[in-house]
């Protein structure tokens, strides 16, 4: 390829709009993705050849960075596909692929044109700005949480058909049902909780529902704060006072443009930030500390990591001295984010 017209096809990728790009930009399995057919129009080659260099690559290429549409997906997310029906030729013979952010920077490594890498570009950027709106706009929940929610309201949906089946079928007393409303709702109580691993629906709903309960303060002490820190904080009281004791530490610590997020779309949850200086080495969540309706739970994990491994949550009986050292490490020095 000569340098004239590697400048040539520079100069035609920088036609490419960014509104163009955000247009085939879609929300598939909770994911922000592009279709294939989209990314070879702006890399400028074929859709074979683009699904091609994929597939010589495949280790490149897990589940996060690309997957194949299912003809549900295809007839839900977009009728304008063409594919070939009954052995009558024109349109695709394959389901489409769709891409993450992460693999269309992954193609770019497989497909060297200079088209391919500065479309890549602008791409990757796009998908970052939109990253940002999403989690400005959907209450910092990110998109595969909401798939999460999705798939487990369908599940809890199916589970009541079900009872109210085996109800109307006699399979199922009613004294049975009461039973199982009263279990449900111990468990709701918070006693006592186990995460497994790969639960981070349940996971996310036993912090919510620990900060939710409390009405008047919450403060957690925990080292390990992050984004989704906040995001289980969102579901407690307005105007509740909060406060934090925390080094934040680690690689995926709590930034300050992140907190600025969080009290653009919850004014009422301004969060006082403590140093814990290495005091506290468990993690701890008071609730409504000092009145008649203090809690105080002991945490075997931070809630950014809560569903990743086994972990769990217990209430404390005996918490009076616990608690009151918590409550001194209030007069440590304050957090500044970093």
């Amino acid at each position: 390829m000569t340098d004239e017209m590697t400048a040539e096809n520079m100069e035609k990728n920088d036609l490419i709009k960014e509104d163009e790009i955000r247009k085939k930009i879609h929300t598939i399995r909770g994911f922000q993705v592009m279709l294939d057919a989209d990314i070879a129009s702006f890399f400028g080659v074929t859709t074979g050849n683009l699904n091609k260099a994929m597939k010589r690559n495949i280790e490149r290429f897990p589940d996060e960075f690309c997957f194949q549409l299912t003809e549900e997906e295809l007839s839900r997310f977009q009728t304008g596909i063409p594919m070939q029906r009954n052995g009558i030729r024109g349109g695709r013979t394959y389901l489409p692929y769709a891409y993450t952010e992460q693999g269309v920077a992954m193609l770019t490594s497989c497909l060297h044109t200079p088209k391919a890498i500065a479309a890549s570009v602008r791409i990757i950027n796009t998908f970052v700005e939109m990253s940002h709106y999403l989690r400005q706009s959907r209450q910092l929940m990110p998109s595969h949480q909401l798939y999460l929610i999705s798939q487990r309201q369908d599940a809890i949906e199916a589970d009541f058909r079900q009872l109210k089946e085996m109800v109307e079928e006699d399979l199922l007393r009613k004294d049975d049902l009461s039973i199982l409303i009263r279990a449900f709702s111990d468990t709701a109580a918070m006693q006592e909780i186990l995460l497994l691993d790969g639960e981070p629906f349940r996971a996310d709903m036993a912090f919510q529902g620990i900060y939710a309960a409390a009405e008047e303060s919450i403060i957690i002490v925990d080292d390990y704060i992050s984004i989704k820190t906040l995001s289980h904080l969102a579901a407690a009281r307005e105007n509740i006072n909060i406060t934090i004791i925390s080094d934040n530490k680690g690689s995926h610590c709590l930034r300050p443009g992140e907190y600025r997020d969080f009290l653009a779309q919850y004014r009422d949850k301004a969060i006082c930030f403590h140093r814990n200086d290495g005091k506290f080495h468990d993690r701890y969540i008071p609730l409504d500390y000092g009145t008649a309706k203090t809690r105080l739970y002991h945490c075997g994990m931070s809630s950014k990591d809560a569903g990743r491994r086994v972990g769990s949550i217990s209430r404390m009986r005996d918490f009076d001295e616990c608690a009151r050292l918590i409550v001194s490490a209030l007069n440590h020095p304050m957090l500044e984010l970093r």
